[in-house]
């Protein structure tokens, strides 16, 4: 079977979210699939060595416009010149018109629920905003046509089966996982070089927040402005790939100006470079308003610093019992979890062992594996 994967972003080279879940499926069917041909679909960029060709792995570098224009006119063309079989697109949107069955993951459907629209998708960036009314506009006519749609948990898999009436046949779960550097490090020169680097606070906790609103950055800041005050210690909190000035407008807006000297902004961290974030960190925080997987979560399990998420959503599934569950629209809740976790060692230390043995349960093998399954079932249809 010739096997179409959609990486379009893939060769970028500050890469986020669904770009990492593309890459490890890719980089773990490789070491799981000698058989099958595979074609690489992926726009021209600056880090073209993240992936590597294999014997049955081969990339096609497919240029093109912007987004909307590469998917719908370029890829459709490059899957009928290298005769695929399938066409597998990673992240939620697909071309309308193609030759051979579609395989989509559906990471969430958070644009389309027009009662919390605003609230879960509002803010951003411009780039951000431009792809919700995409995906708004692609998604409900591709999943008319796809044949198989993968989702990444079941909280998620109920919501789009509700919306759009999909058959548990055609829409699967599959639980991304975790990457194997998501470790302690033991290297005390290699900590001590990426804490210089990134000037690291000596104690802070860590926030993976951005402009979108269903991030709750608001909320989280107004949550450390209250820990602060009430505890009095001398915490920093830790922000990456984070503007000054959107920093700036979020605490004006919050009335909380003066903690701009408590926040330290990294700038991006390379991914290899993020277990030492975690692990310096006293506590993890995110408390997301709405999250279809959330596998900052377990990125923070594995490398041993206990986790402040909400009791909504995905977050729940998750994290398992290896967190401290909060409600997000309740800065104060957030709050008092850390001052848990600061103030009551044997707590952290039980979130500490049980995020460990949760993040055991999620595997990129694992998410190969089931992937690779349905593709089997349409090869034999």
């Amino acid at each position: 079977m010739r096997i179409g994967i959609e990486g379009q972003r893939l060769f970028r080279v500050k890469k986020h979210g669904m770009d990492m879940v593309a890459l490890e499926l890719i980089r773990n069917l490789q070491k799981l699939d000698r058989k099958n041909e595979y074609f690489l679909f992926i726009k021209p960029d600056e880090d073209s060595n993240a992936v590597t060709e294999t014997a049955n792995f081969k990339i096609v570098q497919v240029p093109g416009g912007p987004y909307p224009v590469w998917e719908q006119r370029y890829l459709p063309r490059a899957v009928k010149e290298t005769s695929c079989d399938l066409l597998h697109c990673t992240s939620n949107t697909a071309p309308l018109h193609l030759p051979v069955p579609l395989v989509v993951t559906l990471h969430d459907i958070i644009y389309l629920e027009s009662n919390s629209l605003k609230l879960l998708t509002g803010g951003g960036t411009a780039y951000q905003r431009f792809g919700n009314l995409y995906r708004k506009w692609n998604v409900p006519r591709v999943i008319r046509g796809s044949d198989r749609i993968i989702t990444v948990s079941n909280f998620e898999k109920d919501r789009i089966a509700g919306f759009f009436n999909i058959s548990s046949e055609r829409l699967r779960a599959v639980y991304n996982g975790v990457s194997t550097h998501f470790v302690p490090n033991t290297n005390e020169k290699e900590i001590e070089e990426i804490r210089n680097r990134y000037r690291l606070p000596e104690h802070y906790v860590f926030f993976l927040g951005n402009t979108v609103q269903k991030k709750n950055t608001p909320g989280t800041l107004k949550a450390f402005a209250l820990f602060r005050a009430s505890t009095g210690l001398d915490v920093s909190l830790v922000m990456l790939d984070f503007e000054s000035s959107d920093l700036t407008a979020i605490l004006k807006q919050i009335d909380e100006p003066e903690l701009a000297g408590h926040i330290h902004l990294t700038g991006y961290v390379p991914n290899d470079e993020l277990p030492v974030i975690y692990q310096c960190a006293e506590a993890f925080l995110y408390p997301s308003f709405r999250e279809s997987f959330g596998i900052p979560i377990l990125e923070a399990q594995k490398c041993g610093t206990p986790v402040i998420t909400s009791n909504t959503s995905s977050m729940p599934e998750i994290a398992g019992d290896g967190a401290h569950l909060v409600d997000p629209y309740r800065p104060e809740e957030i709050r008092d979890g850390m001052i848990r976790i600061f103030k009551d060692p044997d707590y952290r230390d039980e979130l500490v062992k049980k995020g460990f043995v949760n993040a055991k349960k999620f595997s990129w093998n694992e998410m190969a594996r089931q992937v690779l399954k349905i593709y089997r079932e349409l090869g034999a249809l």
